[in-house]
Formats: structure tokens, C-alpha cells, sequence
């Protein structure tokens, strides 16, 4: 896609006196600099929005851990649009994955939310609105989380089972894995996947396409994490948070891609009501 002349003249504001080229999102100027450069449809906007946020609020605590956000904003015609720095990535690697867990654990986690568990604007985990707002307990935002994907299932029919042991989860599991934890909200990526990693030529990894939140570090966590960040008491619960924190994302693949994953869930659902706590 060429360069439309709103985005053109946000670049020349960022890089005065400069020309530009390429093709969306990928645009370089006669200055030698590369911008990574998109916009969306008008229904986009909260969504553009959320990503901005998310990686401002995360490159506040870790210094190019994430691509640097230069400008973000809606357009005179109501068209969302982002420009950051480009980044040149390869897969993450061992190593690269053992310094993100480091980084994780030592930079991005230790932003703790004044305002509570939650966020100041939705975010979108893939094409999902995170409605966020503020909460005084984890237990109340991953419940409303978890509630909202159930409300999206039930309403369009054909998941009843997984909806009925949903609602029983969130009733009997949620306040007895997450009412006990004593924990401080703390920034998270919220989509936290090899998909959504790299590795930049320097060999330092970068993370980005985040839904950030405010919430439990152990639902945004990476290999080697707990070398630098102690596992949440009551320890004997952790393996089943994880299998809490992970159904979140299978009923959100069930939302996004279909019926492929409710049985994922459905498995994760039953393990997690038939535990002892």
C-alpha cells in the first residue's frame, strides 16, 4: 500500500526536511531512518489505540524491550493510525528467550499499577476487546476477563458445555486459585506467545502486539522467569494458575478461531474443577 497523504505529512512532522518510500508498514526516509507505519478502518480505533498504550506504558519500564511508539493518533476522515520504529527480528532463540525472562521478571514487572488491576483503555488480545477499566482485586479483572469471552460463546450459541462448566468455574475455581494471592498489579504484555517475540540482531529479544493489562506477573511469564521472580504464594496453587491463566487463552481461541479449541478448553475446565483446593 503506497503512502496515503495524512500519514505523509505525520512522517514529515517526525522526520522534517526528509523523503519517504516504501510500501505500508514497512517505509524508509532519505535520512536513513525505518518506520514501521500502518493504518486501519474506522472500527479500528480502539483497537489502535490499546496497542499504543501498551507498548508506551511498557517501554517506560524496559528500554527497547518493545518497539518504540513515535506517534499514534485518528485521522480528520476517522482512520486509526500508528508509527513506530522498525525493527528487523529473527525467531526468538534460547538464548534471547532466557534474557526476555530476565527482563520480564526485573524490568517490565516491577510497573505496578497505581490505579489498580486493569488498564486505562481496552486492549485487544488478537481481535478480542479486553474491556479493562480498574479493579481493586486480580480476582475481579481475570473473572470479568474470563466472563466476557463466555457472554461472546453464549451468544453465539452451539457452546453450551463449555459455557455451563465456564460459569461453574468462575463461581467455584476463580475465588479460591485467585482470592488467596497477595500480590501487587503489575504491567503485563498480556499475549505473551513465541508469535508475538524476536530476536534483534544484537541478540537482545523483543516482544510486541501486546493487550496489556495491570495484573498476576505468573499469567505473563517466559523461560527461566522464575530465576529472577519468586513463584506467588500459596506455591502449592501455581500449576493450577497456570492452567487458569492458559484456559483464558483457549476460550479466546475458541472465540477467534472456532470450535477446534472447546475441547481444549472443555479439558482444562474439568482438570481445573475436579482439583482440590
Amino acid at each position: 500500500m503506497a503512502i496515503p497523504d495524512f500519514l505523509l505529512q505525520k512522517l514529515q512532522a517526525l522526520d522534517s526536511g526528509s523523503t519517504f518510500a516504501g510500501r505500508l508498514p514497512r517505509i524508509t526516509s532519505s535520512s536513513g531512518t525505518v518506520y514501521f507505519v500502518k493504518s486501519g478502518s474506522t472500527r479500528e480505533v480502539e483497537q489502535y489505540e490499546g496497542e499504543a498504550q501498551s507498548l508506551i506504558a511498557m517501554g517506560r519500564n524496559a528500554e527497547g524491550l518493545v518497539p518504540r511508539v513515535l506517534d499514534y493518533g485518528v485521522s480528520e476522515s476517522g482512520h486509526p493510525y500508528f508509527i513506530s520504529e522498525y525493527k528487523d527480528f529473527s525467531g526468538l532463540s534460547n538464548d534471547s528467550g532466557s534474557i526476555l525472562g530476565k527482563r520480564l521478571a526485573t524490568e517490565l514487572h516491577t510497573s505496578q499499577g497505581s490505579k489498580g488491576f486493569g488498564f486505562a483503555v481496552p486492549t485487544f488480545c488478537g481481535a478480542t476487546k479486553q474491556r479493562n477499566g480498574w479493579f481493586e482485586t486480580w480476582e475481579e479483572c481475570f473473572s470479568q476477563m474470563i466472563g466476557d469471552l463466555l457472554k461472546t460463546l453464549e451468544e453465539r450459541g452451539n457452546y453450551t458445555k463449555v459455557c455451563a462448566k465456564g460459569r461453574q468455574l468462575s463461581d467455584e475455581v476463580i475465588p479460591k486459585l485467585l482470592r488467596p494471592l497477595k500480590i501487587e498489579p503489575v504491567l503485563c504484555h498480556g499475549d505473551l506467545w513465541s508469535g508475538n517475540t524476536g530476536t534483534l540482531p544484537n541478540g537482545q529479544p523483543i516482544i510486541f502486539d501486546p493487550s496489556s493489562y495491570y495484573g498476576h506477573n505468573e499469567s505473563d511469564f517466559f523461560i527461566e522467569y522464575h530465576k529472577h521472580f519468586p513463584k506467588s504464594e500459596p506455591v502449592n496453587h501455581y500449576e493450577l494458575r497456570a492452567e487458569l491463566y492458559e484456559l483464558y487463552h483457549y476460550l479466546n481461541h475458541t472465540v477467534l478461531f472456532g470450535s477446534g479449541y472447546a475441547g481444549s478448553a472443555l479439558q482444562k475446565m474439568e482438570l481445573l474443577l475436579k482439583a482440590e483446593l
